[in-house]
């Protein structure tokens, strides 16, 4: 194949010339580096060639009557021999002649002159210091350089300004604009979130048609916030937005509108909705909203003035919206809590489109787009991949996706497989597996605790299934006892919650039980059941003996000081009985798991025997070691659980 033929850059038809490959900007240097060099050129060659004599040769040649005269200077002495003179000391090397040089020594030496003047030396003098022109030049050199750079640093900020990248260019958008054709994303690239889509293809169609609903008196909605969990989609579909409307979109995260400088924020928000305005119909989406639209005022100290000035201007602009603009602003954030109450109200951001973690047919739906382009084999079962993912957010099962297929290229696999996906999985949900050198007593505790977790997931009937007890340290845990629900729950019951606290407390029960002492491995276990226990308590109102209450406890604020200003809600008398009794009900299934455990004492042992000999143990390896040794209740629940 043959080269395109390119045509000469000079030669182009409608094209502007190249640029120059030295810039005019710095031209003056090139011409300063060569009128200096000129300049020394000329001087060197000027300058006659004299020989260097020592201060003692030239004493030596004034005693004996050598030298005809001499100019004296501040350091250096120059002379001239006598014609005896100039063949006794001159170098004919250098051509010098009967010119000579020498330095004067740093004391003073006062019979110099009289041996001058003993031998008839015509002596003269010259000024100290620097020639007349040279003192100009050294005087004015500096601010004419200094001039010429200020002038260059100025001609190069008004080009960048020109081309609007200037860095004086503060009050500029920095809004990206995207069009179709430069936009691969699409609404096939969602899925799992069919509710918004649909949301979304009506804003859509308003933008492409807008005759068709205001013949019937419809107004398009001016905003609309995007709320859900990180992970849920919310970027990926204005991203599939831009590609899919016909119309400009411009995107821009909302932290950066925020600098240094008091005002640039609301100056790039009027920017960037006047750019809007002139290519509407258009779309704007601010990405993580909250970073300037929280609450103003709130928080010790006050609010943060620059980012509510860019909050007022965001609010100004979207009440000066005109029917015939056709101009929607599209925000996303995971923090609709701490959002301006300003921000919320109808007539700016109209409708909220929730995106949820995505239940069990979503997910299989987010992982077949995913894995359009991997080489599956047989093996996978996308289903069984989704049902064993429960509380995965889309980003989650996408990174689930390139985990499996960064395993099957780690494994020189040709097709990405069912154990690939399980590794990923494990990878995920456990952590990632570590190398950690356990003892022999550090070993059996750990596989002790997990099979008191074990047991009480096993034997507790609302409790969720196990799958799998590993004593093989992953992430932060020495071990791992994985409980995978069959179904995503929504709504969770108080037996339930309770069930789920004693699988908690069941490895600390299984230490006190076997070693007599517990130790720290069960800290975090701890945590999580005293939190869940207050909320039970002080939130979902699960306590006979507070009632039914519904307190603010345990809820974290985003802003510094916030609780402090909120009136109380409730009295210390009653904070001191929610504590009561969060470590009443926790003694109490502390004390029921232990009497579960000494009930199966022997199954406790057989299990930790066969973890310590396998290190990993699947959910029909437990039933198989447990199951002929389960009460008939739980063999009920086992049932219907499986049904």
């Amino acid at each position: 194949m043959t080269a395109p033929n390119r045509p000469d850059p000079g030669q182009s038809e409608g094209k502007q010339p190249s640029d120059p490959l030295v810039p005019r900007q710095y031209s003056f240097l090139w011409l300063s580096a060569a009128l200096f060099l000129l300049v020394m050129w000329i001087q060197d060659g000027n300058q006659t060639r004299v020989a260097e004599l020592a201060y003692s040769d030239f004493k030596n040649a004034i005693s004996e009557g050598h030298i005809e005269e001499v100019t004296l200077s501040q350091e250096r002495i120059r002379g001239s021999f006598t014609d005896a003179g100039a063949s006794a000391f001159s170098d004919p090397s250098t051509q010098s002649g009967k010119d000579f040089q020498t330095i004067r020594p740093p004391m003073e030496d006062p019979a110099l002159l009289e041996l001058l003047e003993q031998q008839s030396v015509t002596i003269r003098a010259t000024p100290s210091g620097l020639p007349w022109w040279q003192q100009l030049l050294q005087a004015f050199l500096p601010w004419l350089l200094f001039l010429a750079l200020m002038f260059w640093f100025w001609g190069v900020a008004q080009k960048r300004i020109s081309q609007g990248t200037g860095a004086f260019d503060f009050s500029k958008s920095r809004a990206r604009l995207a069009r179709k054709e430069t936009s691969t994303t699409t609404l096939d690239d969602v899925a799992g979130i069919e509710s918004a889509k649909r949301d979304i293809t009506e804003i859509i169609d308003f933008l492409r048609a807008p005759e068709k609903y205001r013949a019937v008196g419809a107004e398009m909605p001016k905003g609309v916030l995007l709320v859900g969990p990180p992970g849920t989609g919310k970027t990926l579909l204005a991203r599939a937005i831009a590609g899919e409307a016909e119309v400009p979109f411009f995107s821009i995260s909302a932290s950066e509108f925020i600098e240094m400088f008091v005002g640039v924020g609301a100056a790039r928000v009027r920017d960037m909705f006047n750019q809007a305005r002139k290519e509407a119909p258009a779309l704007i989406f601010i990405d993580e909203l909250d970073a300037v639209g929280r609450s103003r005022g709130t928080g010790l100290g006050g609010g943060h003035d620059e980012r509510e000035q860019t909050l007022n201007q965001i609010l100004t602009e979207m009440d000066g919206f005109e029917p015939h603009e056709n101009i929607l602003v599209l925000a996303a954030t995971n923090r609709p809590d701490v959002l301006d109450s300003a921000l919320l109200r109808p007539g700016r951001f109209d409708r909220t489109i929730t995106l949820d973690r995505p239940h069990k047919d979503a997910r299989e739906a987010i992982l077949r787009v995913h894995v359009r382009k991997l080489p599956l084999a047989d093996d996978v079962n996308l289903e069984d991949v989704a049902a064993r993912t429960i509380g995965l957010s889309g980003a989650e099962l996408k990174n689930l996706v390139n985990e499996a297929a960064l395993t099957a290229a780690r494994e020189n696999r040709n097709q990405v497989d069912a154990h690939c996906f399980e590794v990923a999985r494990d990878r995920i949900v456990l952590g990632q597996e570590r190398d950690t050198q356990l003892s022999a007593e550090e070993r059996e505790a750990v596989a002790y605790h997990e099979c008191g977790h074990a047991l009480m997931a096993y034997y507790t009937p609302k409790a969720d299934p196990l799958t799998r007890i590993t004593i093989i340290p992953h992430g932060m845990a020495m071990g791992v006892t994985e409980q995978t629900p069959k179904e995503d729950r929504y709504t969770y019951t108080e037996s339930y919650l309770k069930d789920r606290i004693k699988v908690m407390l069941g490895g600390r029960a299984a230490e006190k039980l076997v070693y007599g002492e517990v130790s720290t491995g069960a800290q975090n276990d701890l945590k999580e059941a005293t939190h869940l226990l207050r909320k039970m308590i002080g939130q979902w109102g699960m306590s006979e003996k507070l009632g039914p209450m519904g307190l603010s406890i345990g809820e974290e604020h985003v802003f510094l000081g916030r609780e402090m200003g909120l009136p109380r809600e409730y009295s210390e008398k009653l904070a001191e009985q929610i504590d009561a009794e969060i470590q009443s009900q926790l003694q109490s299934l502390e004390r029921d798991a232990i009497e579960c455990l000494t009930e199966h004492r022997a199954q406790l042992n057989a299990l930790a025997h066969a973890v310590l000999k396998q290190e990993t143990l699947s959910g029909d390896q437990i039933q198989a070691i447990l199951g002929g040794n389960v009460a008939p209740s739980v063999q009920a629940h086992q049932a219907r659980s499986s049904g």
